[in-house]
């Protein structure tokens, strides 16, 4: 919104900084920050008064989560999503149709996930939305999603996907990259969704995976920088970075209240949304596979669920001692607060791995 101001710099040609994605991001970020400090409290009252017993703890759980969070309440997504919002649609540049494609993603998917918190909150159950429907309802708005990136973007490039470390290697898909894309998106939602377990432990390594990709998109949608380090050019994909800079603002704002012990859990409703958003960004910036380093965390708790499960079901034999990979070493006797800042080293090491594939070509 307030880039419209841009259009008086004749006039006052010191609104001529609204122009500056830096300077967007920065905003965005501060806005999205004070919006969920500011409102997070009474949120939280308002959330506690309306779930009564919050959310339900697994009875296969860690017996300390039985003791230690049993009525905390959730749908702390709800923070999220409005200082995300409010700061994209105040900083960012209203015009540019990457930006409503990331905002529409992410919040249908925190509407699917609102429902999923909604059913196990009033049924007191673990077990929300029926998985099929949701996966079909994620998998379709990813699609549309992905269609519209394709759309908008420039060929060969927008429907070919680009290998890290080379410089002029592109796969072209075809119409299968939809397909391809929405599998980036959908999975990206879920594997964050299965991260979000403890205290602290999603939301960092969101921060940190939305802090790198607010500089690749920045890089990508600028020519001049693009060229320089031999990446791929996605015009318009640099005004991703405001939106990144509203998840990294929101998502601190957030981190006060769910710092241990939580006042509060994001629940599906942000977790799935804040995936999602990194997996459309991805996909949109042509650095999904770069996501599966960047965010190789959720990729290791996703795999560990797969593992658990099918060797389960095939042989009887439990992989380990739980699933997700972040309960395995609770089970282990890891004390929480050490599961979750060495979880959170890993995904500043897997960042800064992740950026160096921007200059290793």
């Amino acid at each position: 919104m307030l880039y419209w101001l841009t259009e008086l710099t004749p006039e006052l040609a010191f609104l001529n900084i609204f122009r500056y994605i830096t300077f967007r991001t920065g905003g965005a970020l501060l806005t999205a920050l004070l919006f969920v400090f500011l409102f997070g409290p009474k949120v939280i009252r308002s959330l506690r008064v309306r779930q009564g017993k919050g959310q339900p703890i697994r009875k296969d759980g860690p017996e300390r989560h039985l003791l230690q969070k049993q009525g905390t309440p959730t749908m702390g997504g709800l923070m999220i999503l409005s200082g995300v919002t409010v700061a994209v649609l105040l900083w960012g540049n209203l015009h540019n149709v990457y930006v409503w494609v990331v905002l529409l993603l992410t919040l249908v998917y925190g509407a699917v996930g609102l429902y999923d918190d909604y059913l196990k909150v009033t049924k007191q159950s673990a077990e929300g939305f029926r998985g099929r429907i949701k996966i079909v309802i994620e998998a379709a708005a990813a699609v549309v999603a992905t269609a519209i990136i394709v759309h908008v973007g420039q060929e060969p490039l927008a429907t070919s996907l680009a290998i890290p470390f080379f410089k002029s290697v592109l796969i072209d898909l075809g119409w299968l990259f939809i397909p391809f894309g929405a599998f980036i998106i959908v999975g990206a939602g879920n594997a964050v969704n299965l991260t979000d377990g403890l205290d602290g432990l999603a939301i960092v390594p969101v921060m940190i995976a939305a802090a790198t990709f607010g500089f690749i998109s920045y890089l990508v949608g600028n020519v001049l920088f693009a060229d320089y380090l031999q990446i791929h050019f996605v015009q318009g994909t640099g005004e991703l970075a405001v939106v990144c800079g509203a998840l990294v603002g929101a998502g601190l704002g957030f981190l006060w209240f769910n710092a241990p012990p939580a006042l509060i859990f994001m629940g599906d409703t942000g977790s799935l949304a804040l995936g999602g958003a990194l997996g459309t960004i991805a996909v949109a910036t042509k650095h999904e596979l770069v996501l599966a380093i960047v965010g190789g965390l959720f990729v290791l708790e996703a795999i560990s669920v797969i593992v658990q499960v099918t060797s389960y079901q095939l042989f009887g034999v439990r992989v380990f001692r739980m699933a997700p990979l972040h309960h395995h070493f609770e089970q282990k006797g890891w004390p929480e607060s050490t599961v979750v800042i060495r979880f959170w080293i890993i995904a500043v090491a897997l960042a800064l791995a992740g950026l160096a594939t921007l200059k290793l070509r």
